[in-house]
């Protein structure tokens, strides 16, 4: 298999963009990458791989919106007809279109956002690196309408049922529940050093990365929690205290986990170890985050360069064969398919 690096994609205004936004490349399959950009400098940007031209559009909210999208975005939803993405050192969520990225608004005042998960049509939470409180957004008039104080700050957040689970990433060591009805924590699950990411199974587990902390005086973690009972199903040890997993994904099927730990690593959720090496070789690049495509198990993998120049998007197939490389913007980071996987819903 030849690997294909593709580094150029200028393009005139009007091409591909067509006078209509709608009628834009953007209104097909594909997956947004969210850059971003060097701390302080306002410089983070979004691209879009299209599959339908297999070709990838760097700085495409800033062509459509004629404005920058602000200091480091960190993560992008697609809830509908829109899309929500958060701008972490900005304290804002900008709200677009999903099929041509016109903005709708901006809602600002939030501190230090990082994730957000959409409840219903009405609401949505956004976690906060600093904050204690995890933020409430109003969908329908696109504000915050208020907040749940979790006495800690919040990191990743997935949703199933009416329970929201939000990990307390930075110097933390749980997982906040919250009933999504009420807007009530109502448990705490303690889990391993500095919980990052976290993935919900298709047997209703809850499987949390805990990377150890960047002091690296504790190992690793990967926990299984169900999310019924909040027991603690299984705990898998990292052998060294210098593994620093990160960037828990799960497929389509919700039956295998994805994970970067030098290199790319793959792991059933019925496994009685964790992986022992690498199932893609990162060779010598250094892997940031991935996501894989729900439907064809495509694997996305960002690096990030030496977070000072453009980095690359490496696509792999689901046997793990390298496809393509595209150039994208500065820190390339998480990433959002058009096509959404199916919620676990118990």
């Amino acid at each position: 298999m030849v690997l294909i690096i593709t580094i150029s994609c200028e393009r005139n205004r009007l091409d591909p963009f067509k006078e209509d936004p709608e009628e834009s490349f953007i209104n097909g399959d594909g997956v947004f990458i969210v850059n971003e950009g060097n701390f302080t400098w306002g410089n983070g940007s979004l691209s879009f791989y299209s599959y339908d031209s297999s070709k990838m559009f760097n700085d495409v909210f800033m062509e459509i919106n004629e404005r920058p999208l602000g200091d480091v975005p960190n993560s992008m939803t697609i809830y509908n007809d829109y899309a929500y993405i958060v701008v972490n050192n900005s304290g804002k969520v900008e709200v677009v279109k999903k099929n041509s990225l016109e903005s709708v608004t901006t809602i600002p005042g939030l501190i230090s956002p990082r994730n957000i998960a959409v409840i219903n049509d009405l609401k949505a939470y956004v976690t906060s690196l600093y904050s204690d409180s995890v933020r409430i957004l109003d969908l329908k008039k696109n504000t915050v309408s208020g907040y749940i104080n979790i006495r800690r700050t919040s990191e990743s957040i997935i949703v199933s049922g009416n329970k929201a689970f939000v990990s307390c990433w930075y110097g933390g060591n749980e997982v906040m529940v919250i009933n999504t009805d009420s807007d009530e924590v109502i448990d705490s699950v303690e889990v391993g050093k500095e919980p990052e990411s976290m993935v919900i199974d298709k047997k209703y587990r809850l499987w949390v990365l805990c990377n150890g902390g960047w002091a690296r005086e504790n190992y690793a973690k990967l926990i299984g929690i169900s999310t019924r009972t909040h027991e603690i199903i299984k705990t898998f040890t990292f052998p060294s205290k210098l593994d620093s997993p990160s960037g828990l994904t799960i497929n389509g099927t919700a039956d295998t986990l994805f994970f970067i730990e030098k290199g790319v690593r793959t792991m059933n959720i019925d496994a009685l170890s964790l992986p022992s090496e690498s199932w893609i070789d990162n060779k010598g690049r250094f892997f940031y985050k991935i996501a894989v495509n729900p439907v064809n198990g495509d694997i996305f993998v960002t690096d990030a360069a030496d977070y000072q120049q453009k980095g690359f998007v490496y696509i792999y197939n689901n046997k793990g064969d390298s496809l393509a490389a595209y150039q994208a913007g500065i820190i390339p980071g998480s990433m959002c398919f058009k096509v959404q996987p199916p919620a676990v819903i118990e």
